[in-house]
């Protein structure tokens, strides 16, 4: 009896195991609901290791060879952005001198034009004092030269546009008239013409000239403001500030100082 139960045990057992191999048992993805790993398995080309990271290797090149090219169009358009704002400071920077010099054309027109329209009677600054013996009479200057120097000098500016030539015509002009009315007019124009060719430290010598010597002068505000710009170019900022700062102390209404304001607020930051 014993046997028989022992045999058919033996047979059920043989049984179950042949249902059990004629049907394996289903493989789970243990990663389903991960879409991301999924998808990651699902792009791997069918084959071995080698060539599945073969594969992954050409991904990652092609990506940074990507990145480079992202990197290169931006490195250009930086470029592109910098050259933009070169120019546009450029552009600034000559309608600045553009508005300087249409501004001294337009004053030294209305001093012309003020000199043309006196009263014949009216004493000229080249008039000197007559002596004690003959009261009642003026004696005009001989040297009538002065004015034509000058006036020469000035054209060679605006009309003939021969800067260097203008450069050697006022220097000689305030060689030969160091005490002339046009003095401070003179040394303002000679120091504009060498700011502009960039000899700077005679530029600066021109305009201490006209802010030290010539206080009384409508041209004492540009000179200053010139030699503040000329402490700028040459990098020296604290100088700069301090000349800016007196220009709009001094003449607060002036254009110049108009001028220098932005300038002190650039160098503030």
């Amino acid at each position: 009896m014993k046997l028989n139960n022992v045999l058919l045990g033996m047979m059920l057992t043989a049984g179950t195991y042949t249902v059990f191999a004629a049907d394996p048992a289903p493989v789970f993805d243990v990663n389903a609901g991960q879409s991301g790993a999924t998808s990651q398995s699902s792009s791997l080309p069918p084959g071995s290791v080698s060539e599945k990271m073969a594969h992954l290797e050409r991904k990652l090149e092609a990506r940074n060879r990507a990145q480079v090219r992202i990197q290169q169009q931006l490195d250009e358009l930086q470029t592109e952005v910098n050259e933009i704002r070169g120019a546009t400071e450029l552009h600034t920077h000559q309608l600045t001198q553009v508005l300087e010099r249409q501004r001294e054309l337009y004053q030294e027109l209305d001093r012309r034009v003020s000199e043309a329209l006196k009263p014949a009677n009216q004493v000229p600054a080249s008039i000197v004092a007559t002596d004690s013996g003959n009261q009642g009479q003026v004696n005009y200057s001989s040297d009538l030269t002065e004015n034509e120097a000058y006036d020469h000098a000035v054209n060679l500016v605006l009309k003939d546009k021969k800067y260097q030539q203008a450069i050697t015509e006022f220097g000689n002009f305030n060689k030969k008239y160091p005490n002339s009315s046009y003095a401070a007019n003179a040394h303002y124009w000679l120091g504009q013409l060498l700011f502009n060719k960039g000899d700077l430290d005679k530029a600066k010598q021109e305009f201490d000239i006209v802010v030290n010597q010539h206080k009384g002068s409508n041209k004492r505000a540009d000179a200053m403001l010139k030699l503040a710009m000329v402490a700028q170019k040459q990098n020296n900022k604290s100088r700069a500030v301090v000349l800016y700062r007196q220009l709009i102390e001094e003449y607060p209404t002036s254009t110049a100082a108009q001028l220098a304001q932005p300038r002190l607020d650039s160098l503030a930051q």
